[in-house]
């Protein structure tokens, strides 16, 4: 897969893929999100925290660029939108969050998709696409990711994407409303780039 960066603008893809490019939410992007979360709201919900009354509105969604824009700056985290190439839609969003430097050099990835957007292997381009970013751009060592244990379509598109099982973490996270086991999964920079040995 090849993979073109572009400068850190806001108003261009930072990273393009075969069939999607990814860059950084914009004010103007939040008609359509909120229209897309909006058609997936029962298909997104199950994997995730509960949603606050205002979810969707203007100004929940300028408190998210807030956060994304202040993450971003402190070097804690990154978000990006996932476009499809051939008609600039939303299709979903990618999180690369708690990024820990010094001796650990790892992140936590998150991700979503849209409802309509499912099931045609955009999220497993998008996560691909994720991790270069985070390897080569963020210079990590480590991306750890997450799921509830009957998630069968994030866990396939972990093991696509080469993340390791680790284990089961007892009460991770307040999914739902309900504190809830998840499988850990994480990829190493050797694994993703084999030639690499262990540097």
């Amino acid at each position: 897969m090849v993979l073109t960066f572009f400068p850190a603008s806001k108003a261009e893809p930072k990273i393009m893929l075969p069939r999607l490019y990814l860059r950084p939410p914009v004010r103007g992007d939040w008609k359509e999100w909120a229209e897309l979360r909006a058609v997936s709201r029962d298909f997104l919900a199950p994997w995730e925290p509960l949603w606050p009354d205002d979810a969707l509105t203007r100004s929940a969604y300028r408190r998210r660029l807030a956060a994304y824009s202040e993450d971003w700056a402190r070097d804690h985290g990154y978000a990006f939108f996932i476009f499809r190439r051939q008609d600039d839609a939303l299709v979903g969003g990618i999180t690369l969050a708690n990024v820990r430097r010094g001796v650990a050099q790892t992140c936590s990835f998150g991700y979503w998709i849209g409802r309509p957007y499912s099931r045609n292997g955009f999220m497993t381009e998008a996560v691909h696409g994720g991790c270069t970013f985070a390897f080569d751009e963020m210079n990590l060592h480590r991306v750890e990711a997450a799921c509830l244990p009957h998630n069968e379509a994030s866990k396939g598109v972990l093991r696509k994407c080469g993340f390791r099982y680790e284990g089961l973490a007892q009460r991770y996270l307040k999914i739902n409303g309900k504190w809830r086991d998840h499988m850990q999964f994480a990829l190493l920079r050797e694994e993703f780039y084999p030639d690499l040995g262990g540097v």
